[in-house]
């Protein structure tokens, strides 16, 4: 079994969907591109994930070297030991071109988690109508979407619903969680959520803890940042940001749920992180800023009006986006400060932050991705 995940979120979801194949078919193998979380699920790694994972097109150049290996690689084993299945996660600008090549040596393709073609670039729906056999999507509005090109689609949910259902059955306690942090109950808390990324860790930090300055000196003296740490970022990028900050950093490395358990407001990257926000009911701002030619191509070709998932699924802008030239560190400070704070605009934001979870299904999109990928081996193998 193929299985190629290029960014830390689909090593999640990827490890995931392993272990709802094995629970059904324990003999299965996997092997493929992925992180540590697959990984520990017994799946043997042939590039890693944080090798993969780029942002823009300025960065695209630098891992061209390293994306066009992985290519080889990939290529290789779908012609001279083809696997029963390969399973692709998002990362369309590579899994689109490994689809092609697995069509032609006669490999079936099942693409969990659609790329998000819908936002720009929707040429390339034709090329997945073509490469790839079977899709589940995880969004509402992607299903109908993608049934307009002749796609055999399935909305299987979000895989983060599964998290919501484990946060309304866990125990965290926040107080326990301040104490254990030396955060008193009546300090402050601000998450700065820089993204997965090295790139975008340097792009957005120094704006965010800049912003957390100017709360901490003119509104916010008590104020305290807790920054989680992901594991596709060299730490060191991190700590050579905040060594100098003038506001208190604590940084996170275990679970964000529990971070985000004591976070009164939060300052977030665009990206999966921002549902698992909203799905602790924490206000939060979005921001985004990439190189300038990158925005500018983007921009060009966007069909949408905003760039958050939460917001797209909630069909309207209910969390403020700061994107390029609006994302300074006054602007970050001036949106924010209003929701660490009792307020009718922080309540308001809680309750459609509270409609959007609902929005994105139940639990068991893994499941229900397992069930369609073991259905498509057990149909290839009776052709065979």
């Amino acid at each position: 079994m193929l299985l190629i995940a290029g960014e830390a979120s689909g090593d999640i979801h990827g490890a995931k969907l392993i272990q709802a194949m094995k629970n059904r078919s324990p003999n299965l193998r996997f092997k493929g591109i992925g992180g540590e979380k697959m990984a520990a699920e017994g799946m043997e790694i042939i590039m890693p994930v944080s090798e993969m994972a780029v942002i823009g097109l300025t960065e695209i150049f630098k891992k061209l070297p390293t994306i066009f290996k992985a290519y080889k690689i990939i290529k290789n084993q779908l012609k001279y030991t083809p696997p029963t299945l390969c399973i692709l996660i998002d990362y369309p600008g590579f899994n689109l071109h490994i689809a092609k090549i697995a069509t032609r040596f006669k490999v079936p393709v099942f693409y969990y988690i659609a790329p998000q073609i819908w936002a720009w670039r929707t040429g390339r729906a034709k090329k997945i109508s073509k490469y790839v056999n079977r899709m589940a999507v995880i969004l509402p509005f992607e299903k109908d979407f993608f049934k307009r090109y002749g796609i055999n689609v399935d909305y299987v949910g979000h895989p983060l619903a599964d998290d919501a259902n484990e946060i309304l059955l866990s125990n965290l306690n926040a107080t326990d969680i301040r104490l254990s942090l030396g955060i008193s109950e009546s300090r402050p808390v601000l998450a700065l959520i820089p993204g997965s990324r090295n790139q975008e860790v340097s792009s957005l930090l120094p704006a965010m803890i800049e912003a957390a300055e100017y709360l901490q000196k003119n509104k916010y003296p008590e104020l305290i940042c807790l920054l989680p740490l992901a594991q596709t970022v060299e730490k060191r990028i991190v700590m050579d940001i905040i060594e100098k900050s003038a506001v208190k950093i604590i940084t996170w490395e275990k679970d964000i749920y529990t971070l985000l358990k004591i976070c009164d407001a939060a300052v977030a990257a665009s990206g999966t992180v921002t549902l698992q926000i909203a799905m602790m009911n924490i206000p939060m701002i979005l921001v985004y800023k990439v190189f300038p030619v990158t925005y500018y191509a983007a921009r060009a070709v966007i069909k949408i009006s905003h760039i958050g998932l939460v917001n797209l699924i909630a069909g309207k802008e209910i969390v403020p986006e700061l994107i390029q030239h609006n994302m300074t560190s006054l602007n970050i400070a001036n949106c924010i400060a209003p929701y660490l704070e009792e307020s009718d605009l922080r309540n308001r934001m809680i309750t459609n932050l509270a409609q959007v979870t609902d929005l994105m299904g139940k639990p068991g999109a893994a499941e229900k991705a397992a069930d369609i990928a073991i259905s498509m081996l057990l149909s290839n193998s009776k052709k065979s």
